[in-house]
């Protein structure tokens, strides 16, 4: 079995894929800090919940943003299951795509993952849409080219600031508020921020597609993907789990590389 490791800058999500079935998937929060023996306390138990151990994992691959995580990930991938990681960003590791863009080194690992899996998953030129601690649109051509893209505020990192820097506005969660018009200090706040990150998608999605001058399928990832499903028609595709089967697509083809 597959183990594949994704560290975003808030949350790091570990998943268990046999074959090309997801077995179990579990989220942690982003701690540079942790160490490898402290991951194998925790995911040991969780795998056992699911009626997983340590040698039904035989291989692994790893994407992360936050570079001081990386050691203690791949510790726990050589001293528990006993096998060394891919890491996205490593040159051996082939990607099979190519990123147009000035400096390729700086794109950010899990951008250059959900473009692998788009492009494996939809057809034609691709905007793909990521809810994470940053809000980023990428494209991809329809020969599976990353061509760039658009980093916006995170809408968690937006709400905090905002309640860091007004003394009398509260911290808030994201939901959709029944009404535009807020009547009050935290249906207002949840408006601003709900239906302006609805601007947000909807007329930078517009922008791409007009300067980009193709017709392009736009697909939503991330852990807020699905809050924005039903209150905007630009989005086409929620898929959850996009990251995690790009980077099993990429081992793949690493796999099959190796084997030829």
């Amino acid at each position: 079995m597959l183990l594949a490791i994704d560290a975003g800058n808030t949350n790091t999500v570990f998943a268990v894929f046999e074959g090309e079935t997801l077995r179990a998937q579990w989220r942690a929060s982003t701690n540079a800090a942790r160490t490898a023996d402290e991951y194998t306390v925790w995911l040991s138990q969780l795998m056992g919940l699911e009626g997983l151990g340590r040698a039904d994992v035989t291989e692994a691959i790893i994407s992360t943003v936050v570079p001081q995580a990386l050691f203690s990930l791949r510790q726990l991938c050589v001293k528990f299951f006993g096998t060394e990681p891919g890491v996205i960003g490593d040159p051996k590791l082939d990607l099979g795509i190519r990123i147009n863009l000035e400096r390729p080194d700086v794109v950010g690992a899990d951008r250059l993952v959900n473009a692998v899996a788009a492009h494996a998953a939809y057809e034609g030129a691709l905007i793909v849409i990521d809810f994470g601690t940053a809000t980023t649109f990428d494209v991809v051509s329809p020969s599976g080219d990353y061509e760039g893209g658009v980093i916006a505020p995170g809408i968690n990192l937006s709400l905090e600031a905002l309640h860091q820097a007004a003394a009398k506005l509260p911290r808030i969660a994201v939901e959709r508020p029944k009404k535009v018009i807020g009547t009050d200090t935290v249906p207002a706040m949840q408006s601003g921020v709900y239906w302006g990150y609805v601007g947000l998608i909807e007329g930078l999605v517009a922008r791409i597609k007009a300067e980009y001058g193709a017709p392009m399928t736009v697909i939503s990832t991330g852990g807020l993907a699905a809050l924005f499903r039903h209150s905007t028609d630009v989005i086409e595709h929620v898929d959850p789990d996009l990251t995690m089967r790009g980077l099993l697509t990429i081992h793949r083809r690493a796999a099959r590389t190796v084997q030829s």
